[in-house]
């Protein structure tokens, strides 16, 4: 992976969430009323977080787990409502300033919400990782890198989201790109299923590791594909 690249990405996405859209991303993220596009795009996300969440164990009680793109908070809460400390960060300090006032009283002590980099080593180990939306602006070859960095520090299962390669996809982000610039995201990297499974198994960081369930969502605007990476 080209540090070059992945620092310059990494910068546009902070740039979007931080600044250009951090007053959208509150409405989409919350219960307030939403125009049609983005209600399917919320319907999306809702299916997309309760389907990760479902390949974690029902119980996390004395688990340690990254939320990976925290956002405002919401994966994160649920996965301490299950027992488990969890670690949540994302690129926006203001997503995650926005985050921390949404903490419940009764999980926000097991909650460790931060600004910066997932990929920071200092952040610890893991026994499971979820990175939902977080990657789908990388290229493959990064995103697979990326995760490879996660793998070393996780002891039980990667959960994560990914563009999902299709033509009707290819079309609906040519449409989005005329969308004003408020109202858009970074551009998506489609990816294809094969190419994640190639090159991860062409890693030898990965070879302890093995694809596991995969499930697409699709809703309106929303179109995500999960992917489950274990350890053998």
């Amino acid at each position: 992976m080209s540090l070059t690249t992945y620092h310059a990405r990494r910068g546009q996405i902070e740039t979007y969430f931080d600044r250009t859209a951090a007053a959208a991303w509150a409405t989409l993220t919350s219960d307030a009323p939403v125009g049609r596009i983005r209600t399917t795009v919320r319907a999306g996300r809702d299916r997309m977080r309760a389907t990760l969440l479902s390949w974690l164990p029902q119980n996390l009680h004395g688990m340690r787990i990254l939320d990976a793109g925290c956002g405002t908070g919401a994966l994160a809460v649920e996965a301490a409502r299950r027992g488990a400390e969890v670690v949540g960060i994302d690129l926006s300090p203001t997503l995650v300033d926005l985050a921390r006032t949404r903490l419940p009283v009764d999980v926000a002590e097991r909650i460790d919400l931060r600004s910066g980099d997932m990929l920071d080593p200092a952040l610890g180990h893991f026994d499971h990782v979820v990175a939902m939306d977080s990657i789908i602006h990388y290229q493959t070859e990064d995103a697979v890198h990326a995760l490879a960095q996660l793998a070393q520090r996780t002891s039980g299962s990667i959960v994560f989201t990914f563009a999902p390669r299709t033509p009707l996809l290819a079309a609906m982000i040519s449409v989005g790109r005329l969308f004003p610039r408020g109202d858009r995201a970074p551009w998506l990297e489609p990816m294809a299923e094969e190419k994640i499974a190639a090159l991860m198994a062409a890693n030898t960081a990965l070879d302890a590791w093995a694809c596991g369930r995969t499930q697409r969502v699709s809703s309106g605007f929303y179109k995500s594909q999960a992917m489950e990476w274990t350890r053998r």
